[in-house]
């Protein structure tokens, strides 16, 4: 391992240390006693290239990024476009619907043929203006609703609207012609309709009324299929839409996300911080107990929510509607597939936490440990602090990116080949030649963009998780191997100088490591993606064979990434100690992992998984938080309603979970460092580690199983 280590960061005398580096002066004590100092300071930069890679990813986000406040608009992930190009409720179209947000189909017609197999027309291409509400038949009169009020029509918008866009009786001789053939510009109101995330579907029951009397008027033959139903709901219903919907909703929970995503998380990572350090031997039952009553109450949540209890189901009407009807989405089945993993997940953590109850007392001693350094290096508690907030900010600007990007697509008018026409206010004629509508259409680069930004996120966050691990590996080396020599200064200025060392010699060593763990799940995530395409493009030739290859991969992928994040955790603390580089100390700290893995393993494995359940914990109840705020007025009608609590309350378990993590490192690198400096400790001395503080070796048991451990064969 190219020398005794405890002469680079440790204290006794050697012919290493009587050398001294340069900079020794910065971590001399008190009491006239000579300092060589804790922490190697002869050291010098690592792995700047990957540090420049990573500032050239930073450059390359902003650019990024900047394309997507450019060109894109949120208000597209929620609202529909009207027949003129407009985005319903938005103020800078041609025509101002900031009001009008709900969009309406005129001629039912159009929407039958373009339901039809083999129909060259399409929906996108039907005639449709953007509304207040869905407009619904009179009980005992035939009622219009026509396009935007222009040309001769001398209507304001708002004299439209409080009219409740009928101004037939307005119409010429000629423009009432052209209505009667379903040309325009007024159509009538034979379907009732209900508002399912802002587009008006047509309920295939039409007035009895109102189709007798558009009759008696000489108007054109109105199909009454089914198929118009079916057609809204299907366009409503199709796959992009439901991710533009998902999308939606977290810029409209904002206010969830920054409550339970970001502050509580932050009040209770703190807490539980306070409780191991005073109430330790307690907080192994309370946390294996608050787990599982949390994931049994999200279950419930989950089952309220889908319909399975109670009677507060999640709905894709937005308003009023007729309790009669019935109206389903992949959203609410979303929900259903949701609830039933929650039930999956309830029943296998309680069965763990039962089998898991006998080795519960194990995790005790090694929390005593960290309790312990907690307490001398006090600031440790508020560090986390520090990258918490550096994290806030980048997912603020992140998500408002996010936003962005996904609406970033361009609004062009469809190339269609329909023969159709319509009565044009501003020509005062019919006008057979403008019958194609408007999509929003989105290029390759933009999708690639959209996967460039997702990456950046994990990268991004795991970086800091790891300038973060380092920091506090460094400040509880620095306790390990003082041994009390320099107490008085350890509490202050030991997270002070650890920080110090990361952003002058160590960064570019973090930028690696959180490269190396980003890009191995995002292997796994393409391939995955992968699978679930070439399963929906021929799912019968699916071969055994190719199943068995697909598993594999995904689970030999899934072992290298746990491995990986396992053997990150360790290097950035050989990073700490030493100053080597990414690779180097990786080496270094695998080669102590396998000479002492028996130790590593008893004292390490369940104080992990105590530690992990603290996380989900914490995260679990901001889930739970965001489920009741989700579930009140605001996100349930009118513009905040959103289309299912799944995605928010993901996002916030996610960010939750980070935040914890985040803070409960603080634990976990103070328990993995001490063993470390420990095993290391004891190899230079014969089996017998001279800097370990005395709590340490009660809970590694007696000197004798210490040296035969220690030492092997």
């Amino acid at each position: 391992m190219g020398g005794p280590l405890g002469a680079i960061i440790g204290r006794y005398p050697s012919a290493t240390s009587t050398g001294g580096g340069g900079e020794d002066a910065e971590q001399r004590g008190g009491g006239g006693s000579v300092n060589l100092g804790i922490i190697r300071h002869d050291r010098r930069c690592r792995d700047l290239a990957f540090l420049v890679l990573f500032a050239a990813f930073w450059v390359a986000m902003i650019v990024n990024s900047s394309f997507g406040f450019n060109q894109g608009n949120p208000l597209r992930l929620t609202y529909e476009l009207d027949y003129k190009g407009n985005v319903c409720g938005d103020r800078h179209g041609n025509t101002d619907v900031h009001e009008l947000e709900v969009r309406y189909w005129m001629d039912p017609n159009q929407v039958y043929q373009s339901g039809l197999k083999g129909s060259k027309f399409n929906l996108a291409d039907a005639k449709s203006i953007c509304l207040m509400e869905c407009p619904t038949p009179m009980p005992d009169a035939l009622n219009f609703v026509c396009d935007y009020p222009e040309g001769d029509i001398k209507l304001s918008v708002d004299d439209w609207i409080n009219r409740d866009y009928d101004y037939f009786e307005f119409l010429t001789p000629d423009m009432r012609n052209s209505s009667l053939q379903l040309q325009g510009p007024c159509y009538p109101v034979i379907f009732p309709s209900v508002n399912v995330y802002w587009s008006c579907q047509y309920i295939a029951r039409a007035s009895n009324v109102s189709l007798k009397n558009w009759l008696n008027m000489g108007g054109a033959k109105i199909e009454e299929n089914m198929l118009i139903d079916k057609t809204i709901h299907k366009a409503i219903d199709a796959r992009s839409a439901v991710l533009k919907r998902y999308v939606a909703d977290i810029g409209k929970s904002w206010p969830v996300l920054f409550v339970c995503g970001g502050l509580l998380p932050l009040f209770l990572s703190v807490v539980w911080l306070l409780m191991i350090r005073y109430f330790v031997a307690a907080m192994t039952w309370i946390t294996v107990v608050l787990f599982n009553a949390l994931v049994i109450s999200v279950t419930m949540f989950c089952y309220i929510k889908a319909g399975w209890i109670g009677n507060d189901p999640l709905t894709v009407v937005i308003g009023e509607s007729d309790p009669y009807v019935h109206i389903s989405g992949r959203e609410i089945s979303h929900l259903h597939a949701a609830t039933v993993l929650m039930t999956i997940i309830m029943i296998i953590a309680f069965l763990s936490s039962i089998a898991i109850v006998r080795r519960i007392l194990i995790a005790t001693p090694v929390l005593k440990v960290a309790a312990k350094v907690i307490g001398e290096v006090q600031a440790l508690i508020i560090f986390p602090v520090v990258p918490y907030f550096i994290l806030t900010i980048f997912y603020m600007v992140w998500f408002s990116a996010t936003l962005h990007l996904f609406s970033s697509g361009q609004v062009l008018r469809n190339d269609c080949s329909t023969d159709c026409c319509t009565y044009d206010l501003k020509l005062g004629k019919v006008n057979c030649d403008n019958c194609c509508g408007y999509s929003i259409h989105y290029t390759p680069h933009i999708g690639i963009a959209i996967l460039f930004h997702l990456f950046g996120c994990y990268w991004a966050t795991q970086f800091f998780m790891a300038c973060s691990s380092t920091v506090v590996a460094g400040s509880v080396a620095s306790y390990y191997w003082a041994r009390g020599e320099i107490s008085h200064d350890i509490p202050f200025f030991s997270v002070v100088s650890s920080l110090k060392r990361l952003l002058r010699y160590n960064l570019g060593s973090a930028a690696i490591g959180s490269l190396v763990v980003s890009a191995v799940e995002w292997v796994r995530f393409i391939l995955e993606c992968l699978r679930r395409k070439l399963k929906l493009v021929d799912s019968a030739r699916e071969s055994c064979c190719g199943k068995v290859t697909s598993s594999s991969s995904q689970c030999c992928l899934g072992c290298i990434d746990w491995t990986l994040m396992s053997v990150n955790r360790n290097a950035y603390i050989m990073i700490a100690i030493t100053g080597k580089g990414f690779f180097k100390a990786s080496a270094l700290a695998t080669g102590l992992i396998m000479n002492n893995i028996l130790r590593i393993g008893k004292v390490n494995v369940i104080g992990d998984v105590i530690l992990f359940l603290g996380k989900l914990c914490v995260s679990l109840f901001c889930a739970l938080f965001a489920f009741l705020m989700l579930d009140t007025h605001k996100y349930k009608s009118a513009h905040n309603k959103i289309s299912s609590p799944l995605v928010p309350v993901l996002v916030t378990w996610a960010l939750g979970y980070t935040v914890a993590k985040l803070f409960f490192a603080v634990v976990e690198m103070s328990i993995d460092t001490i063993i470390l400096s420990f095993c290391q400790d004891a190899e230079e001395h014969q089996g017998t580690a001279q800097y370990a503080p005395p709590l340490l070796m009660e809970t590694l048991d007696e000197q004798g199983e210490l040296q035969r451990l220690t030492q092997g064969p």
